[in-house]
C-alpha cells in the first residue's frame, strides 16, 4: 500500500506538529533513549489532551514519557521517520480518510521496516475497521475501541507496551552485539602482528561499547598492558603499557602502577587476582587471561549487557593474542633458522657475515624506496640471507678458487642457484617461498642473458631484481684478499653501464639517486 493515500494536508495542525516534535536524529537501529517516545496520532485535538492527561506521570524503568503529536496518517509516517526510536504508537484509525491509520501501519511495517515500535490502534468507528479483520491482516499490537479505554486501562495498556518494546531493544542490543563481536573476531585474527593486534583491539572494544570514533579521541583514554616478566604475581608489578590512545598515546612501554591514580591501580589489581573484569563508573578494565588487560575510562557506566559482551570479546581477543604470540615465535625462530644457515654460507665462501646483514637490509630499504608495501619490504629483508645458500652444495676446489674459474667449473658454480631453490621450495612458509624465488632468480639479468633460466625483464620477480643490485653493490663496495674496495665514481659507472643489460633500469634509477643514502646506511650497518 503507497503513502499516496495520504493527500489530504490538515493546515490547521501543521504548525502544532513543528512546535511538538524534537529535533532528534538516530541512526535507525532501536535503542534506549532518556524518555519513552510515544506518539499520539489523532484527529482529534481532544484525544490528545486527554492521553496526556492520563499518562502525564507515568514512569517506566526511572524514564519519563516523551509525547510526539500526529494528526494524520502522513504526519504520522513523517514523525516516525525523524523518530525511529518511538515506543510507542496510539493510532486513530479515521482520520483524512477512513483507513489512513492502517495504511500508516502498512507504511511502519514494510516501507519503514520498523519493527519495534508497538502499534496499538483506537477507534471511535469501530465499524469501520472490524477488531478480528484488522488483527488478522495487519501487523499490530493492540486494538482498542476509544469508548473502553479509561485512564485505568490505557495505563495498563500502555505500561504494558512500554515493557514489550524494552524487551525487543534489549533483544536487538544483544543481537547487534553478539554480531559485533562475530565481525570483530573475524578482523582480530587476521592481524599477524602484535601492534596490528593491540591498535585492533581497542578500535573492536569501542565500538562493542557504542563509543562514537571522534568522542572517543577526544574524551576517552585507553591502554592494553602486558607483563613483562613473573606474570604469577596478582598485581601490577612489571605490567608495561603496549599501546594507548588520548593521554596514554605516548607512554608505551611505561609501567602500569607509576601512570595511574592510586584507586585506578586498586581496581586493576582486583582484576588481575580474581581473573575478571572490573566496571567503575567512568571506566572499565577488561581482564584477557593471558596476563594483560585493556583499560578504559571517560565515557559513560556500561550497562549489563555491553559488560558481558566485553566479557565475551575477551575470551576472544585472549585466544588472539596467544596465536600472534605463536607466530611471532614462529617467525623469530624462521629468521634464526634463515640467518644461521647464511651465515654458514657466507663463512664458507670468500664473503663475511656482514655481507648478507648489509644485503638484507638493503634490500629492505630499496624496496620501500621502490614502492613495495611494508610487508614486502619486510619479507624481502627475512629471506635475502637464503640468496646465496645453494654454494653450501659447490665443491670447495671450485667455491674458494682464488684464480678465474674455468667454463666448466663456472657452470658447476652457476648451479648454486637450482641447489638454493631445492634445499627451500618445498617449505609453504612465505618466508622460505620468498627466499627460494630469492635464491632462484637473483643471478638473472635484465637483458636475458642470466641464470639458470635466461628469464629477463619484468618476468624476473622483483625481488631477484632488487637483490641482483645490493648484492653486486656491497661487492664492488668490499674490500677482499683478492681486490680493493670500488670507488663511488666507479660503482655508479658501472651500475649506468649494465643498466637494462644487467639490472632493471627503473631500480638502477632509484638506487642511483639514493646512492649517498645507501652508503651511509651501509657504513652504519658495520663493514667487514
Amino acid at each position: 500500500m503507497s503513502d499516496d493515500i495520504f493527500e489530504f494536508q490538515d493546515d490547521k495542525n501543521e504548525s502544532h506538529l513543528e512546535k511538538t516534535q524534537i529535533n532528534n536524529t538516530h541512526d535507525g537501529n532501536a535503542k534506549f533513549s532518556a524518555s519513552w517516545k510515544v506518539l499520539i496520532a489523532d484527529d482529534e485535538p481532544s484525544i490528545h489532551e486527554v492521553t496526556i492527561l492520563a499518562l502525564k506521570d507515568v514512569h517506566f524503568e526511572n524514564k519519563p514519557i516523551e509525547f510526539l503529536h500526529a494528526y494524520s496518517g502522513k504526519q504520522t509516517i513523517e514523525i516516525l521517520k525523524q523518530h525511529p526510536d518511538t515506543a510507542l504508537l496510539l493510532l486513530d484509525v479515521v482520520m483524512e480518510t477512513d483507513e489512513s491509520g492502517l495504511a500508516a501501519v502498512d507504511i511502519i511495517r514494510n516501507t519503514l521496516d520498523n519493527q519495534s515500535v508497538r502499534i496499538i490502534l483506537r477507534t471511535g468507528q469501530p465499524g469501520h475497521a472490524p477488531e478480528l479483520d484488522v488483527i488478522q491482516k495487519y501487523d499490530i499490537n493492540d486494538y482498542k475501541e476509544k469508548t473502553e479505554l479509561t485512564s485505568k486501562k490505557l495505563f495498563t495498556t500502555v505500561y504494558t507496551a512500554l515493557r514489550s518494546y524494552s524487551d525487543i531493544v534489549r533483544l536487538e542490543q544483544s543481537r547487534q552485539g553478539l554480531e559485533k563481536i562475530i565481525n570483530a573476531t573475524a578482523d582480530i585474527f587476521r592481524l599477524q602482528s602484535m601492534e596490528q593486534l593491540v591498535s585492533g583491539v581497542l578500535m573492536q572494544v569501542m565500538s562493542i561499547i557504542g563509543i562514537d570514533e571522534g568522542a572517543f579521541y577526544g574524551h576517552s583514554s585507553s591502554f592494553i598492558s602486558i607483563k613483562n616478566s613473573q606474570p604469577e604475581q596478582n598485581n601490577t608489578n612489571n605490567m608495561v603499557i603496549i599501546s594507548g590512545t588520548g593521554r596514554f598515546e605516548n607512554m608505551t612501554n611505561q609501567p602500569v602502577n607509576q601512570t595511574l591514580a592510586a584507586d585506578v591501580i586498586q581496581h586493576i589489581n582486583t582484576a588481575y587476582k580474581e581473573k575478571r573484569s572490573v566496571f567503575t563508573d567512568d571506566s572499565c578494565i577488561v581482564y584477557l587471561r593471558n596476563h594483560s588487560l585493556i583499560y578504559i575510562d571517560g565515557y559513560k557506566k556500561l550497562n549489563k549487557l555491553e559488560q558481558s559482551l566485553l566479557d565475551i570479546f575477551s575470551a576472544n581477543v585472549t585466544v588472539a593474542f596467544e596465536n600472534v604470540e605463536l607466530n611471532e615465535e614462529i617467525l623469530e625462530t624462521q629468521k634464526e633458522v634463515i640467518f644461521t644457515l647464511g651465515s654458514t654460507t657466507e663463512f664458507r665462501s670468500n664473503e663475511t657475515g656482514n655481507h648478507i646483514a648489509r644485503v638484507s637490509e638493503m634490500s629492505r630499504k630499496l624496496a620501500i624506496l621502490a614502492g613495495l608495501t611494508e610487508d614486502d619490504a619486510e619479507l624481502i629483508r627475512l629471506a635475502s640471507p637464503m640468496h646465496d645458500v645453494g654454494k653450501i652444495g659447490i665443491p670447495d676446489n671450485i667455491l674458494l678458487k682464488p684464480d678465474k674459474l674455468t667454463v666448466e667449473e663456472f657452470e658447476v658454480m652457476k648451479t648454486h642457484t637450482t641447489i638454493g631453490y631445492d634445499i627451500l621450495k618445498h617449505s609453504s612458509r612465505p618466508i622460505f617461498q620468498a627466499a627460494a624465488t630469492i635464491a632462484y632468480q637473483h643471478q638473472e639479468k635484465w637483458d636475458g642473458s642470466g641464470y639458470p633460466r635466461g628469464l629477463s625483464g619484468m618476468d624476473i620477480h622483483i625481488f631477484g631484481r632488487i637483490i641482483a643490485i645490493v648484492d653486486v653493490f656491497d661487492a664492488l663496495s668490499s674490500s677482499r684478499c683478492y681486490k680493493e674496495a670500488w670507488s663511488a665514481a666507479d660503482i655508479k659507472k658501472y651500475f649506468n653501464d649494465q643498466k637494462s643489460k644487467h639490472f632493471d633500469p627503473q631500480l638502477v634509477e632509484i638506487f642511483i639517486n639514493n646512492y649517498d643514502s645507501f652508503t651511509e646506511f651501509r657504513i652504519q650497518l658495520g663493514d667487514d
